[in-house]
């Protein structure tokens, strides 16, 4: 599936500049997005200290050896990539943006840069010019990793763009929106990234549950702190704030099921933007859901639908937390899933008529990690399911992933040119319900169809399976209930 390239006008508001001259002029660095006040003195200096302190701590050194011998620049990446589609732009290629690293890591990190240099002959030598093209380059990107699979070397280009984007931060120069956000999650009083006090959320989960006693005739808890639990939940925690029927809607699968779940005071936020651009932040973070599933004595970590914070636990919890003594790692989708086929979930066919199509996180879905499992569900009480395509591991992301969703400033860039052939695939399928099961994606796909005036309505599985849900009678949460008494024992 292609799509055309913008037209003059779309491509003016996509880049239309969203900083004032004097700032630009203040940071020396013409980007789009805003950032905290940095050093600005000898950027290619400290570049590379920042680059070598990396490779000297990480192994990211294995891979780039690997991708300098391999590359060969042969563009097949462009004929997947939707931002290259949309803009028409070489420097919007996967393999010219990662080159823009790799060349740097050829000229100063090898024995053979290293002595074309001492020579004269080196080239590529990096300039501050350079240092500003990777700072807007690196955030054009979604990460979605499609180009990965097209590529005939294997060039992770989206590990290459987070490598970048990593050293870029222990600049200083990072999006403001993501480095607020952690700091308020790492070093805040409220230690999430939506600042989230422990008194709203428990007020927030006590209306969600008498809202579902008058919707449903059934009491359905939101267990709170609960030692021993099967499952320790951690959502985005900005869905709190913003996906009350998501949560409402995992909340009733857990009453119907009977098993044991908790949420922490502690710490509820399955949120790790560190995944985006920082693996000293992405470890921080890891470390934090894995230090609140001690304190419960939990078994396992659920995940709410959010397909970046899945990823970040499923694959760095074990290399953070303990290796195979990790603890496993789940999404919530898996365990709707599994209880389904086991009998102990019912849903209603009779309830969702509408057009209903599924979008997949390309941070569950490009790994072949959960594909199939809910559009299983989906045809099981939605008898107008229709497929897009591409989907599964070839999915086409939603315009803002790599964290750039949250960066507000930049979303008629991500409506217009990230976005732009999710738009056109959403228009083909004729949905009027488009499920996706991620905070990001909901986030963004919301605002594309809202800016491309497609008539769609974005919402969670989870959302969906609620207003199906049976329950065998009504019930005062019998399950719950044992958690609550298990409580104040």
């Amino acid at each position: 599936m292609r799509t055309r390239p913008i037209t003059p006008e779309e491509k003016a508001r996509a880049f239309k500049p969203t900083k004032k001259p004097d700032v630009i002029e203040k940071q020396k660095l013409d980007v789009r997005y805003h950032i905290e006040e940095f050093d600005t003195g000898d950027r290619p200096r400290r570049f590379l200290e920042a680059f070598a302190a990396i490779l000297k701590h990480t192994n990211y050194g294995l891979a780039l050896d690997h991708f300098i011998r391999m590359s060969a620049k042969c563009s097949r990446c462009a004929t997947t990539c939707q931002v290259f589609q949309a803009t028409g732009d070489p420097r919007d290629i996967p393999c010219y943006r990662s080159e823009l690293l790799l060349s740097v890591y050829r000229r100063y990190f090898t024995v053979g840069g290293a002595l074309r240099g001492h020579l004269g002959g080196g080239g590529m030598d990096l300039t501050d010019e350079k240092v500003q093209e990777m700072a807007d380059s690196f955030w054009n990107c979604t990460a979605c990793r499609r180009c990965t699979l097209e590529c005939p070397s294997g060039i992770d280009h989206a590990l290459i763009t987070h490598l970048g984007r990593f050293i870029l931060s222990e600049m200083g120069m990072a999006p403001r929106a993501l480095v607020v956000s952690t700091r308020e999650q790492l070093e805040g009083q409220t230690g999430n990234t939506s600042a989230i006090p422990v008194p709203a959320l428990k007020d927030t989960l006590e209306f969600l549950e008498e809202d579902m006693l008058g919707d449903k005739g059934v009491e359905i808890k939101f267990p709170m702190d609960v030692e021993g639990s099967e499952y320790v939940f951690f959502p985005a925690v900005s869905d709190f704030l913003m996906e009350a029927e998501t949560l409402m809607g995992i909340a009733a699968v857990f009453t119907a099921t009977g098993d044991s779940w908790t949420t922490g005071t502690g710490y509820y936020d399955g949120i790790n933007y560190g995944l985006f651009y920082s693996d000293r932040i992405l470890e921080r973070v890891v470390k934090k859901i894995d230090a609140e599933t001690k304190r419960l004595k939990g078994k396992n970590v659920l995940i709410g639908e959010c397909g970046h914070a899945s990823r970040s636990a499923k694959y760095f919890l074990p290399a953070y937390c303990g290796g195979d003594k990790a603890f496993p790692v789940i999404n919530i989708m898996e365990y709707t899933h599994k209880v389904w086929k086991e009998g102990r979930l019912k849903l209603d066919p009779t309830i969702v008529t509408q057009k209903v199509s599924y979008h997949d996180p390309c941070n569950i879905a490009r790994q072949r990690w959960i594909i199939d499992k809910p559009r299983e569900l989906l045809k099981a009480f939605c008898p107008n399911y229709i497929e897009m395509t591409p989907s599964g591991e070839d999915n086409i992301c939603c315009g803002g992933g790599g964290g750039t969703v949250s960066i507000d400033e930049i979303r008629p860039y991500r409506t217009t040119v990230g976005g732009k052939l999710k738009a056109d695939q959403i228009r083909r399928a004729g949905c009027e319900i488009l499920v996706a099961p991620c905070a990001n994606c909901k986030k963004q796909l919301r605002e594309l169809v809202e800016d491309q005036k497609i008539p769609c309505e974005v919402v969670g599985l989870h959302d969906l399976i609620y207003k199906a849900i049976i329950f065998d009678k009504p019930t005062a949460g019998s399950a719950t209930d044992n958690q609550h008494d298990k409580k104040g024992e």
